[in-house]
């Protein structure tokens, strides 16, 4: 608008000053004898009379002529157009807008040259005009606000070449990145500013968020951070919950943003009555009760309704019905602050996937993206089934940004699912340095590819050299066999320890191990591995425990492993609620030189206590036998350290009477509650509190009599830890105090543990 309104002005000035007289031509009845071009350098004359709306033989009329002013004007093509009249010709005088011959950027650091580019209108051999370059300027301006930096000023520079060229230089004052200084919130009543902070993605600025740009000021992530605001109310109870408005408001020397959100969080509801109604022929409520985990009393949680849609959905399908329509009917009362909840269970429409459309994709083959799918082309479409399918693709962690859509196909009964991926890099090559009690300082560099070739294939080499223990492996993992469901791979190894302080000896295994696993159902899994390995025992001391010196030699193990693992965690690296339990199975005998049956049982439940406090219950226990002969020393259970805290590695259990070597189980168990708590810290430094109560026990079947110490009675420990989940790996620290022990028994009151990649 700012331009038309600029060259009416032009014309309008133009127009009066060249135009004055003829007016009376025009009446008195003279016509253009010829139209003369003047100037044009690069442009035709006749892609110039083009743009008039007069021409030669028509009369000299004042508003046409001022018309065909302005469409010259229009065409960004000339800085200055003027229109006289001399005699009966129409003298046409231009002069053209240069062409830009260089785009250069002086002053930018943040954003480098490619990105700054990318976003511009004007190139090189393009005409140049002041409006294109002022919209440019609005575009840099843009960038660097997107990425923080609101202080930064763009200034234009001209350099006149010769042939009506020019060279375009934007200098470009950055300024400093614009920080949030403060972030308020107004309203809140039941959780505090700083817990509300935890929640949102933008941060205040700090000296620790060196390595993190949410403290600086986003429009973009103010949009996320109601979002996130209204998932977390929605999910402690808070039904009515609502962002009224977020604030930026920036200070006056444009450095700094404070940030204000004002909340209604209104009333607090439990689950009430939790009901189904079933729609369907021959589909009754009793049928699908069982999948509706909400309980009545417990406090309401959007997550857990739509977990419980998803459920219902998948359930009511696998009786047969194909199409089904699962809604819940919320009924809230305010009063006894009680939401009821009716699940009804419909019959959906008649909607086919005609077929499912990827883009987006440029490296990662199409069937990586498809097999995930829980929906094939053909199928009764079903909504729970295409967010599962959503999740799986996200799961495989291959892509940036994941965007699955419904749109109608080519009939009314087909539908058509587009599915859209920004891909991300998959290979790793990372360098590791650390401290743990077990390993001492170690060295870690491994190298992957998680999605190999494109086909979702994972290769992983690693390589650990620590001050008692070094490790090299090589893994490669096929997770769809044959394109079935079903992960298959295979791993070589060779591993030394240093067992030296505990069994006064060292150990070197050397191997591979063929493997594969598939589901059973989307919670229970099966894996099976068969591996075959020589293990050796060397470098004995003179004082070591008669036990182990005739146990010095090698040994080779042919091994079949089974792994049944049922998980309800809704996390496996930091689960706040669910259970897990595991049980594994080993068969050695298959050839080699040793024969046992070894058993092993792991299991956990996890139970929300409050906002970030999280008690646990975890426990595991195993045992083997030996097939015709006695268990080796290696094949062993060696129980305490991270499995018994408060105890050192290897410090309970049987144990050399007179050379106090560990000598290893053939039972053993261990059982943990603990309770984790945030420390009052932001929530980004990663630190975590505990405490906790460890038990356990170990001892061989048949006792080896009074030269060794073999006590099967209970161990108990109490402690308290922290962890801190640093850029640059977990470290945690622990300090158990051990309440039950045995005399022989070794202990160690505090823990370490440090791991780093960069």
């Amino acid at each position: 608008m700012r331009r038309f309104v600029r060259l009416f002005a032009i014309a309008w000035c133009v127009g009066i000053s060249s135009l004055a007289p003829w007016p009376a031509a025009a009446q008195s009845g003279d016509f253009v004898s010829k139209i003369v071009v003047e100037g044009a350098q690069r442009i035709e004359p006749g892609t110039v009379r083009s743009y008039l709306l007069i021409r030669e033989g028509d009369r000299f009329d004042a508003k046409r002529i001022d018309r065909s002013l302005k469409s010259l004007f229009a065409t960004g093509l000339f800085a200055d157009v003027t229109m006289r009249r001399e005699g009966d010709a129409l003298i046409i005088t231009l002069v053209e807008n240069p062409v830009i011959n260089r785009i250069a950027f002086e002053g930018n650091k943040a954003l480098d040259d490619e990105i700054l580019s990318t976003e511009m209108s004007l190139r090189p051999r393009v005409i140049y005009t002041r409006t294109k370059v002022q919209n440019d300027v609005k575009r840099i301006l843009t960038i660097y606000r997107l990425s923080g930096r609101f202080a930064a000023t763009v200034e234009p520079k001209v350099i006149q070449l010769p042939q009506n060229r020019v060279d375009l230089v934007f200098e470009i004052n950055e300024g400093e990145p614009t920080e949030i200084r403060r972030i308020r919130f107004v309203g809140n009543r039941a959780f505090s500013d700083s817990r509300l902070r935890e929640v949102i993605r933008t941060k205040e600025s700090r000296w620790w968020r060196f390595l993190s740009s949410d403290d600086t000021y986003d429009p973009d992530r103010l949009t996320l951070d109601r979002e996130l605001l209204r998932r977390f109310y929605l999910n402690n109870g808070y039904g009515d919950f609502r962002v009224a408005s977020a604030v930026a408001e920036l200070t006056p020397d444009r450095r700094d943003f404070f940030i204000t959100f004002t909340v209604e969080e209104a009333a607090r509801y439990r689950f009430g009555k939790i009901e189904v109604e079933a729609r369907l022929r021959g589909l009754s409520a009793e049928d699908v009760l069982e999948t509706i985990e909400i309980e009545e009393g417990d406090w309401y949680a959007a997550d857990e309704l739509e977990k419980t849609l998803v459920a219902l959905t998948n359930t009511v399908g696998t009786l047969g019905y194909a199409f089904v329509d699962v809604r819940p009917r919320i009924n809230r009362d305010r009063k006894s602050l009680i939401i009821d909840v009716t699940f009804e269970i419909n019959e959906g429409p008649r909607v086919f996937v005609e077929r499912i459309e990827i883009s987006g994709n440029v490296r990662t083959t199409g069937e990586v993206i498809r097999r995930e799918f829980r929906l094939v082309e053909g199928d009764a479409f079903n909504s729970a089934k295409l967010r599962r399918s959503r999740e799986r693709i996200q799961r495989l962690d291959f892509f940036e940004k994941v965007s699955v859509e419904e749109v109608p196909g080519s009939a009314p009964d087909k539908t058509v699912i587009n599915v859209e991926v920004e891909e991300k890099s998959t290979g790793q090559l990372s360098f590791g340095a650390g401290f743990s009690t077990t390993s001492g300082g170690l060295l870690d560099i491994s190298i992957s590819e998680r999605n190999l070739l494109g086909r979702g294939l994972d290769l992983r080499a690693n390589a650990l050299l620590a001050a008692r223990r070094s490790e090299i492996d090589l893994s490669f993992t096929d997770p769809f066999f044959l394109d079935r469901e079903v992960a298959a791979g295979f791993d070589i190894f060779r591993r030394i320890r240093d067992l030296q302080e505990e069994s006064s000896f060292d150990s070197a295994v050397t191997g591979g191990a063929l493997r594969t696993g598939y589901p059973i159902t989307e919670l229970l899994r099966q894996n099976w591995k068969y591996s075959f390995k020589k293990q050796k025992i060397d470098d004995v001391g003179e004082s070591a425990s008669r036990f182990i010196k005739a146990e010095e030699g090698s040994e080779t193990i042919s091994e079949v492993t089974h792994t049944l693992t049922y998980d309800k965690r809704d996390s496996v690296i930091l689960p706040t609620k669910g259970y897990f339990i595991r049980m594994i199975n080993y068969l050695a005998g298959l050839g080699g030189s040793t024969h046992y049956i070894r058993n092993r049982f792991k299991g956990g439940q996890f139970f929300p206590l409050a906002d970030q406090w999280v008690l646990s219950f975890t426990g595991s226990a195993g045992h083997i036998i030996g097939l015709g002969e006695d268990v080796r020393l290696l094949d062993r259970f060696f129980v305490g350290g991270d499995n018994l805290r408060g105890f050192a590695t290897s410090g309970i259990g049987p144990r050399d009477a007179f050379t106090e070597d560990a000598l290893g189980s053939e039972w053993m168990y261990t059982a943990s509650v603990e309770i984790t708590f945030p420390l009052g810290l932001p929530v980004e430094l990663g630190l975590t509190g505990k405490v906790f109560t460890d038990v356990g026990s170990a001892g061989t079947i048949n006792p080896s009599g009074p030269d060794v110490n073999d006590e099967p009675s209970l161990r108990a420990s109490v402690g308290t830890g922290i962890v801190w989940a640093s850029p640059f790996g977990p470290v945690g620290m622990d300090f158990g105090v051990p309440i039950l022990k045995e005399n022989f028994d070794e202990i160690e009151n505090v823990r370490v543990s440090f791991g780093a990649k960069f």
